[in-house]
């Protein structure tokens, strides 16, 4: 297996690596942007992968999300996730949770298992209960803020809320963090005002135009996050 990872160990030594292999990451969302985290992950040698999402692969992700292939839609995308994983590393282990994390059903996760978080979902209010908890548990957590309506990966940022501009998702979660007792929170988010678009509605929700490369260098960046606290290379 060691082979599988020796250019990585090249880059950050035997001890980092084997601490990848002993750390557990739970990803909340494994769409355009969760879908690449977790991608990266399974190939840095991460050693324990949870994956949460209630959604099914659909003919519309084909265009950004890493999972969704002609053969995969219609199925569980924490059913492809784990196939996914397990195929670039048999030895990581792997959970499922399929369901849709609210601040309702927070208390069935049993968070002190976990070394990081990974916020890669829509939902502001459960994105507000996963700041509240890792501050309260004291586990590291990084939020994907908005990549729909954007066309420049270039202009993705690794920042804290507090420090954000131009998204308005970001403007959305600064307020609610302050209002809320938040006193950090690590995003990734970008400075590219969102393209105009003609306005369509699903499920009596707007539905944001997509590239596949936004939301892809967002999970790649997150990622990047990750493993380098993880390893202690930050």
């Amino acid at each position: 297996m060691k082979d599988m990872y020796s250019r990585t160990q090249m880059l950050i030594g035997d001890k980092a690596l084997e601490k990848l292999k002993s750390s557990h990451v739970i990803v909340f969302g494994v769409g355009g942007v969760g879908g690449y985290v977790i991608e990266a992950l399974a190939r840095s040698f991460v050693g324990a992968i949870t994956v949460v999402d209630s959604d099914t692969v659909s003919i519309s992700n084909i265009n950004r999300q890493i999972l969704a292939t002609q053969e995969t839609v219609g199925r569980f995308k924490v059913d492809v996730a784990k196939e996914r994983i397990l195929s670039i590393n048999p030895l990581c282990k792997v959970q499922e949770r399929n369901t849709f994390f609210l601040p309702e059903n927070s208390s069935e996760f049993d968070f002190a298992q976990y070394d990081y978080i990974v916020d890669a979902i829509d939902t502001v209010s459960a994105k507000l209960e996963l700041a509240k908890i890792a501050q309260d548990k004291k586990i590291p957590l990084i939020s994907s803020m908005g990549t729909g309506n954007k066309l420049h990966p270039e202009m993705l940022e690794l920042s804290d809320i507090y420090k954000t501009s131009v998204c308005p998702l970001a403007r959305a979660m600064r307020n609610l963090c302050k209002r809320n007792g938040i006193k950090k929170l690590k995003v990734v988010y970008s400075k590219e005002e969102p393209t105009s678009v003609e306005k369509v509605i699903e499920n009596g929700k707007p539905v944001p135009a997509s590239s596949a490369f936004v939301p892809a260098s967002a999970g790649l960046i997150i990622a990047s996050a990750v493993v380098n606290e993880l390893i202690g290379n930050i």
